[in-house]
């Protein structure tokens, strides 16, 4: 049987989008898979699919930060009790630079990923899309060497090219939003799912399952019961 493999489309704006790679990434469950991590413009992928942004939506605006602090307290992920001041940013530049990162080292994705949500979503500090702020965090991650490299890679037209083919790719793929999972079961059957109140449904249509050991993956197995 092939290994179920899960390909997550991701820009740093989104909470949501947080909160679903980190559970991808801490929990038992999702181990048996093969993640692949995609950079997004998702600013340009709403405007694709003429989607609202959801503070624009009233009373979603208010809900859906009651909804990100539930999940997170469900699952036991470290998370900012208030947005980052300018939510939301439009992140194109720090989306070029990961993108950068995935053409010439694209197993350094999750490090750079971890460094900057918890720049942006558990420090709550704001203009991740500013060079300041978001080279300091990758040089830290990343090295100095590599840290310096995809931030002028990010202003090449590579960069530029290839974040388009990815947001181009989720949509296409079906993607309106974030998180967007896109993922192959073991008997190859290909399936789209948004969000990340649908993780359940992503686990399920993998035939996974998952025991946890230590606090924070107690948390995420019995964030993932309550979802099943």
């Amino acid at each position: 049987m092939a290994t179920p493999k899960i390909t997550l489309y991701l820009d740093v704006v989104s909470p949501f989008g947080y909160l679903a790679y980190y559970v991808l990434r801490h929990s038992p469950i999702f181990r048996p898979c093969e993640i692949e991590y995609v950079p997004v413009f998702l600013g340009g992928l709403m405007k694709a699919c003429n989607n609202t942004p959801p503070l624009e939506i009233t009373n979603k605006n208010k809900w859906i930060s009651r909804e990100r602090l539930r999940w997170a307290s469900l699952f036991n992920i470290p998370i900012t009790r208030t947005l980052p001041p300018n939510f939301p940013p439009l992140t194109l530049q720090v989306q070029r630079v990961l993108t950068a990162l995935q053409l010439c080292s694209p197993s350094s994705l999750p490090t750079a990923f971890d460094a900057l949500y918890h720049c942006y979503f558990v420090e709550g500090n704001p203009d991740i899309n500013n060079p300041s702020t978001f080279g300091p965090v990758l040089e830290k991650a990343l090295g100095k060497e590599l840290a310096v490299k995809v931030m002028e890679d990010g202003k090449e037209d590579n960069a530029k090219n290839k974040l388009k083919e990815n947001t181009d790719r989720a949509f296409v793929g079906g993607a309106f939003g974030m998180p967007w999972f896109e993922c192959v079961n073991s008997k190859g059957e290909t399936e789209g799912f948004w969000g990340f109140d649908h993780l359940g449904q992503v686990a399920r249509f993998l035939e996974l399952n998952g025991q946890g050991g230590g606090k924070v993956e107690t948390g995420l197995v019995e964030g993932m019961k309550a979802m099943l």
